[in-house]
């Protein structure tokens, strides 16, 4: 039962999210094309400030952070940790903590990276205006396609989830090395040199089996800042940091049960103080010495991602959503649909589905990687789909790529990422909602 209830709740957070993200991205769209758009504009173009004196933790070569670039290199840098934390456990002890765990869904990422690329390529070949956004297509939204995945319920085999997640958490990896390697600008060594030190001290604290998120968090905000003056995306200082933070507790589920036991039976209370609403300065203690155990039993990585989750979910994405999906229709058709319009459509929903479909099944005819339980090419079908939805990632890259330089083709990459991503959404539903089982399985 607890299980169920488990599995219903993070389905339902799924969907909750998703629509969150969609409600904040619609918003965004209204007020950009209103009258409010001058509001709208000026909020997101409104310098942000961190001050201790003269020192200004939001600013970068003497000049101070807008909202847009607070949300979009502060506040996203959050959601990058949460992003690695994810990639951290599923490489420990998830869907690709083995090579027979992670093959299918590995080569079925490569396909859905490859393929949209191509088709970008293809439509904006080098030297077109627009070339350079050729990642754009590349990344799978989970929250948004593991939303529109919960919308069928229990009818979902669970081998088809853990497909889904799997694969999208392969082109997260993949968006962040583009990040990485191709939107960084001239690096300045001291700033790097003064972060892999701060680095190195919060790796030395995790191998002592440390559990102070506070002190994880307060070195993560340092090497951010280090990173912004460095010339390295400062969001990547987020992925270093989820792959230092331990994933071992401090004190095993088995010396824990003891522990609890051994604090239960000495736990000092009289019939008299049953019904008594004041505890004891005893009593007290002994509480205090659960709530310290119960603390070393989980580890400092899954401590963060359960606390962070709801924050990146319910108040990150959608700001992000807010600041970024605010596609311009006025201006004459030309200037919205372009090549980069078309290049991410094409790439997300073709390139995509061949990519994934394709790969997926050559690997399983071929027999390098063995088909999951409850999969069918035609609910693989339905998923490579859905991997099309490529909205807050490609956003992101879509933002790097041509941000306040040429912003006419960021309108266009903002509309094909809205469009691929909605229709992508639609098409996976319907599809997976006539190929899945009209009963619930399990």
């Amino acid at each position: 039962m607890a299980l169920i209830s488990s599995r219903r709740y993070f389905s339902s957070m799924n969907i909750f999210a998703s629509i969150f993200l969609f409600v904040a991205a619609v918003v965004a769209a209204i007020l950009a094309n209103s009258p409010l758009a001058p509001y709208y504009h000026a909020f997101l173009n409104m310098e942000v400030a961190l001050k201790i004196g003269d020192f200004n933790l939001l600013s970068h070569g003497g000049h101070a952070m807008t909202m847009h670039q607070f949300i979009n290199d502060g506040l996203m840098t959050i959601f990058f940790l949460v992003v690695g934390l994810e990639i951290k456990r599923e490489l420990l002890v998830g869907e690709l903590s083995s090579f027979r765990k992670a093959s299918l869904p590995f080569i079925a990422a490569c396909g859905g990276m490859i393929l949209p690329v191509l088709i970008y390529v293809m439509v904006c070949p080098p030297g077109v205006p627009g070339s350079h956004g050729l990642a754009i297509p590349m990344a799978t939204d989970i929250a948004f396609s593991l939303g529109v995945l919960s919308l069928l319920g229990k009818r979902v085999p669970l081998c088809l989830k853990v497909f889904l997640t799997a694969f999208a958490v392969v082109d997260d990896i993949g968006g962040i090395l583009v990040i990485a390697i191709f939107y960084s600008s001239h690096v300045h060594l001291i700033y790097f040199v003064w972060a892999a030190l701060v680095y190195a001290f919060l790796y030395i604290l995790g191998k002592r089996r440390s559990t102070n998120k506070l002190v994880f968090l307060l070195g993560g905000i340092v090497v951010w800042y280090l990173f912004l003056q460095s010339g390295v995306h400062c969001t990547i200082s987020g992925v270093i940091l989820a792959f230092i933070i331990p994933a071992r507790p401090r004190l095993n589920v088995g010396k824990y049960i003891e522990s609890i036991r051994r604090l239960i039976n000495s736990f000092p209370i009289r019939n008299e103080e049953m019904e008594s609403i004041v505890l004891t300065n005893q009593q007290i203690a002994k509480l205090k010495r659960v709530e310290y155990a119960s603390d070393r039993v989980i580890s400092t990585l899954q401590a963060m991602e359960d606390g962070l989750h709801n924050s990146v979910n319910y108040i990150i994405l959608p700001l992000f959503a807010f600041a970024n999906a605010g596609v311009v229709f006025g201006g004459g058709g030309e200037s919205l649909f372009g090549n980069v319009t078309w290049g991410i459509i094409l790439g997300l929903l073709i390139g995509k589905f061949v990519g994934i479909f394709g790969f997926t099944w050559l690997a399983i005819k071929a027999k390098v990687a063995p088909m999951g339980v409850g999969m069918t090419c035609k609910n693989i079908a339905g998923v490579s789909i859905l991997g099309g939805i490529g909205f807050t990632v490609s956003l992101f890259i879509g933002n790097l790529s041509f941000g306040a330089s040429d912003p006419a083709l960021l309108n266009q990459a903002k509309l094909g990422v809205i469009a691929a991503s909605i229709i992508a959404g639609t098409l996976g539903y319907l599809v997976l909602n006539w190929v899945l089982p009209k009963k619930q399985v399990g």
